[in-house]
């Protein structure tokens, strides 16, 4: 594996993820009844900002610096209120002080659960997987997985207490890996069908993503709500321009939390003109080869 996440941890994706992500689990906290957490790709845990990694980059600086960071300006009230959950679990792992660290979902999904919920981590990669079981240490509600991925997704399905999460979040290494997704969704789907997914995704070149949501939208049964941060325009076909997420069975509260925030989150991460982000179910193609978002809705960065 040649994917590292530590040169790119905190930055513009993980903001999406992470609130999208937050916002889920605080839902579901909702009922007493516990729940489960299942991450495919885990990752290490927790990323130190000031290492070489992290400062080869900088990308965090671009993404959560932007709301945490010494210069950030405050959040206006109602966006505060809705990614309070998630920054405040960011906070938490650096103990209310300057950003020395970042937690990734492992950290973040624990830190909001409670004791009767359930996390299981999964991560092949066995220094990362190492790194990991240092950042949980012996938590009695986590459990940490060494499986591929993709087995993981069809083994630990459906979970027991039949409520959930499934974040599925590979590395795109591969040409395949969005087909990958769509396949591993559509097969955690038949295994449990009432649980709420997470299938994150980059945007470099839009043409295999408009596919992707179309091969998504051919799965029966959920509702799916996608939601896209796009940086600029996609000009170069070969950089990162943005980052998606496509949820299975979303609370029912989830897109206007979304549509709440979003508009900030552009307004801040977004590099010029091209910055905006889309928010909407997903459907089939339309026949003239353009992916439509029926009743979605569109914002562009404002510098206002």
């Amino acid at each position: 594996m040649n994917y590292r996440h530590a040169y790119h941890a905190g930055n513009f994706a993980d903001v999406l993820k992470h609130v999208t992500l937050a916002l889920v689990i605080e839902y579901l906290k909702r009922k007493e009844a516990p729940f489960r957490v299942i991450d495919t790709h885990a990752g290490q845990g927790r990323y130190a900002l000031d290492s070489i990694e992290a400062a080869k980059t900088g990308e965090w600086q671009g993404g959560i610096g932007r709301f945490l960071g010494p210069s950030a300006p405050p959040l206006p009230a109602g966006v505060a209120r809705i990614m309070a959950p998630y920054l405040d679990a960011v906070l938490a792992e650096n103990g209310g002080q300057a950003l020395t660290v970042y937690p990734g979902s492992p950290l973040i999904a624990r830190r909001l659960m409670r004791a009767q919920d359930t996390l299981i981590l999964n991560e092949l990669h066995p220094e990362e997987r190492a790194q990991l079981d240092t950042a949980m240490g012996r938590d009695r509600g986590t459990k940490v997985l060494a499986l591929d991925g993709w087995v993981a997704l069809k083994s630990l399905l459906p979970p027991k207490e039949r409520r959930g999460i499934v974040l599925i979040d590979p590395p795109f290494e591969e040409d395949r890996e969005l087909a990958r997704v769509a396949d591993g969704l559509a097969q955690g789907l038949r295994r449990f069908e009432t649980g709420v997914y997470l299938a994150w995704y980059p945007i470099k070149d839009p043409k295999p993503v408009a596919k992707f949501h179309a091969a998504m939208a051919a799965v029966r049964g959920p509702r799916l709500l996608g939601v896209e941060l796009m940086l600029r325009r996609p000009i170069a076909t070969d950089r990162l321009n943005g980052c998606g997420l496509v949820v299975a069975n979303p609370p029912h509260t989830l897109r206007d939390e979304l549509a709440g925030v979003l508009p900030e989150i552009t307004r801040r991460l977004g590099e010029g003109r091209g910055a905006q982000f889309r928010l909407g179910p997903i459907v089939a193609d339309d026949g003239g080869g353009k992916q439509r978002w029926p009743g979605s809705q569109r914002g562009k960065r404002s510098t206002a």
